[in-house]
């Protein structure tokens, strides 16, 4: 089982950046996609983005193409998100979660292909 704990949320301004991390603990964490989903108040779960175990891969929601950068470090267990450019709908918690399956990759990713998930950052962005 593997352990995932967000961090790098806060409250920005329209147009601020933030980025987050991820870090992971209890699994070869370089042998699985990782990814990003986010839920904001009254809404489902939504994905952000993923990036596959090697790094050499990402697929990104539509609304986040062209601001959201995501990237991963292997030796530090540890997976980001850039996010440039923010509005205020970006407002929700963030997830990141870890593939059921090791190396694994498709650019259609949906919640039920992860199997491990952390806890959340909260992200505000004020207009």
């Amino acid at each position: 089982q593997v352990q995932l704990v967000e961090s790098g949320g806060g409250l920005v301004q329209a147009g601020g950046s933030l980025r987050l991390s991820c870090a992971a603990s209890g699994r070869t964490f370089s042998s699985y996609t990782m990814g990003w989903f986010r839920q904001a108040p009254g809404k489902e779960r939504d994905f952000v983005a993923a990036i596959n175990w090697s790094g050499g891969s990402t697929a990104y929601a539509d609304s986040v193409k062209g601001r959201f950068t995501i990237s991963r470090d292997n030796a530090k267990n540890t997976v980001y998100l850039q996010m440039n450019s923010l509005k205020p709908e970006d407002t929700a918690v963030y997830y990141c979660a870890v593939d059921k399956i090791p190396a694994r990759w498709y650019s259609d990713y949906e919640g039920a292909d992860f199997g491990s998930w952390g806890r959340g950052t909260q992200v505000t962005v004020s207009s």
